[in-house]
């Protein structure tokens, strides 16, 4: 097994990772629950899928497991679940020292994450990711939040999981589209500030995708590592540490936004050309070479995720995708800090950035075959 810290100061756990952890969950959060009753959230997918295992696992340890089946989606991520899943946990006289299981992917994670938060101005609870983007990103560091009108994640909290367990195994249940989006976070990594992970990402990413088991440990091992160490020294990204992890996001986010958070794009497959986007932003402000942000181009769209905007078939024009971002949780003082590039490997805070020069450069971008 896979033990990684994660160094908050007053909040420390471990992200453990392992091929059959779900089929022993129980058995790993029994230490953390001091009932032997506990509330877990998932969605219908994962319910079908691994509601079984799971709930057997919990009643080998002991403990009786409550369960709340929510829709699967981004749409779950809203003021009326929220609303629900707080009434149901109080009517299951969850307590403040109680901790609250999250099984599913990012949006069960970040739903039941913000409920812990407010609920009783704060209860504990345990991550058990069952997608790659999950596993590998928000399961970890304690982003908790939902989607409103205005756009995604703006009403939310710093809350940190007690506890995450991943199992490569439930990635192996997935659509490889799904897949496929977690694997951009993966990338992310690489490009922040490791350019030999990219490169192994180049090398490995194929056969990852196809499958292969000890590259997905290796994978989420890593880049659970790098964001630990990241959060570990900005964890509510007041010192500009953090927000590194945003590459991709604020492109990524306005193309979620205008494609109305739906299927038409999953979060991940909005970073990825969300980074695609950022570092051809950045060439074209000679800040890093074109071979480059081609490179980074031809790798994501290599593994089948999207790398243009005519890909989305949307119909709009560079300043409505920019004016999406100026409710982006990054905007200070009236400015938006852009994450952008200097080369593969090296990330850096832009906040002279002009809207207006975002907005030119995606109308290109629109008109690119």
């Amino acid at each position: 097994m896979a033990v990684i810290p994660v160094a908050i100061a007053g909040a420390p756990y471990d992200v453990r990772i392992e091929a059959g952890l779900l089929a022993c969950a129980g058995e790993h959060c029994r230490p953390f629950l001091q009932k032997d009753r506990v509330a877990v959230i998932t969605d219908e997918n994962v319910a079908d899928q691994w509601r079984a295992t799971v709930g057997a696992s919990f009643d080998a340890a002991g403990i009786k497991a409550e369960w709340l089946v929510l829709p699967a989606g981004e749409s779950t991520k809203s003021w009326d679940h929220l609303a629900s899943v707080v009434d149901w946990l109080l009517a299951c006289e969850v307590e403040r020292k109680d901790r609250i299981v999250a099984l599913g992917g990012g949006v069960i994670g970040d739903l039941t994450g913000f409920a812990a938060a407010i609920v009783k101005r704060g209860c504990g609870f345990i991550q058990i990711p069952t997608t790659l983007l999950a596993q590998v990103d928000s399961s970890v560091g304690g982003k908790t939040a939902i989607n409103t009108p205005a756009g995604k994640n703006l009403v939310g909290a710093f809350h940190q999981p007690a506890l995450v367990l991943a199992d490569p195994l439930a990635l192996d249940t997935l659509p490889l589209r799904d897949v496929r989006a977690g694997y951009a976070e993966v990338v992310k990594y690489g490009l922040i500030d490791d350019a030999p992970f990219f490169e192994w990402c180049e090398a490995h990413g194929h056969a990852l995708l196809a499958g292969d088991q000890a590259l997905r440990e290796t994978a989420i091992a890593k880049s659970v590592a790098a964001k630990a160490r990241i959060v570990a020294a900005d964890e509510k990204e007041t010192a500009g540490v953090r927000a590194l992890l945003n590459l991709g996001h604020t492109f990524g986010h306005a193309l979620e936004a205008e494609t109305g958070f739906s299927d038409r794009l999953l979060h991940g497959e909005g970073v990825a050309l969300g980074m695609v986007l950022a570092a051809r932003f950045s060439a074209a402000q000679g800040l890093m070479t074109a071979q480059d942000a081609e490179r980074i181009a031809a790798h994501i769209r290599g593994v089948g995720l999207p790398a243009t905007l005519g890909a989305l078939g949307m119909d709009c024009d560079g300043r409505k995708l920019a004016g999406h971002m100026l409710h982006d949780k990054k905007m200070d003082a009236g400015t938006l800090p852009f994450l952008l590039m200097r080369g593969i490997g090296q990330t850096f805070l832009a906040k002279n950035v002009d809207l207006n020069d975002v907005a030119a450069f995606l109308d290109r971008e629109l008109a690119r075959a």
